[in-house]
């Protein structure tokens, strides 16, 4: 079938994806299985949660949640971040079946199966009205920290361990990435 003529899938056909514990997403149009995550993207994920949990338990300003979790952008784009955030201002983005619209901050964390796709996310997150991407690399213990507001394509800092980072998102809170890459 030549390519104009390619069926893409939407999110009412994602939604009919079986409970078959496979990890899908729906890049434009496309269905993506993935495999589960390596053991240090879990180790850092589950790091950096905690983090920002902990942080949000004192200062009750928004949602996060982790994957598996569905982020409706449009038909053609459903994604499962790794770690997203939501101010209380866009609560009601947050539905039974996952969010309808862009989080306010996005964390992707690179596997080597998931890198490319990952990246390609980005795009999208910036144009639906995330606020901030953070895009981590276990493999070479770096941050790159991207505000769409100031560049969608070039990260306004790149942050390697052991150095310390802020963001306007939680006020107050440095972190260290030295415990966010902590085995």
């Amino acid at each position: 079938m030549p390519a104009s003529q390619i069926e893409l899938f939407t999110a009412a056909d994602y939604r009919t994806m079986p409970a078959d514990g496979k990890r899908y997403q729906l890049i434009e149009g496309e269905l993506i299985v993935a495999p589960a995550p390596n053991t240090f993207h879990q180790i850092v994920q589950g790091n950096l949660f905690y983090i920002l949990k902990s942080y949000l338990l004192r200062h009750p300003i928004g949602s996060l949640l982790g994957a598996p979790y569905d982020v409706y952008l449009d038909e053609h784009n459903v994604y499962q971040p790794d770690i997203l955030y939501l101010t209380h201002e866009h609560a009601a983005r947050i539905q039974h079946e996952g969010i309808h619209g862009a989080p306010d901050l996005v964390v992707e964390i690179l596997s080597p199966s998931t890198a490319g796709l990952d990246r390609r996310k980005r795009e999208h997150f910036a144009a639906a009205g995330t606020v901030e991407f953070w895009q981590v690399d276990p493999a070479v213990r770096q941050i790159q920290r991207f505000v769409f507001a100031e560049n969608q394509a070039k990260p306004v800092a790149l942050i390697d361990e052991p150095e310390t980072f802020t963001s306007p998102m939680f006020p107050d809170l440095t972190l260290l990435t030295a415990e966010i890459f902590r085995r």
